[in-house]
């Protein structure tokens, strides 16, 4: 069984496991860090989306055009589910910080 296969990075499913996962790994390193993160997600959703559509024989001058609208969804989806468990990590400490500042 593999564990990540360029089909699996061809999906929408897969493209947003590895673009979340590689931009998060990334995101703090020097000279990438004055990036911003949707802005960092973005390309590296293009560079997973083109080298899958490549490598699977799925590349054409089509696909080649819509790759980067799908870029686009791809890095929305990325960053809005890692800024929706960042929120609800954020909420839970103040809930939990208010609860024990009460007498």
């Amino acid at each position: 069984m593999e564990f990540m296969n360029w089909s699996l990075l061809a999906d929408f499913g897969g493209a947003v496991i590895a673009v979340l996962t590689v931009t998060e790994f990334v995101k703090e390193i020097p000279f990438l860090n004055k990036i911003p993160t949707r802005i960092l997600s973005f390309f590296i959703a293009l560079a997973v989306l083109y080298s899958a559509y490549y490598f699977t024989g799925l590349l054409t001058a089509s696909s080649a055009l819509l790759i980067p609208v799908n870029a686009v969804t791809v890095s929305l989806a990325t960053n809005g589910g890692f800024d929706a468990i960042r929120e609800t990590a954020q909420r839970a400490v103040s809930l939990i910080k208010s609860k024990n500042d009460r007498p």
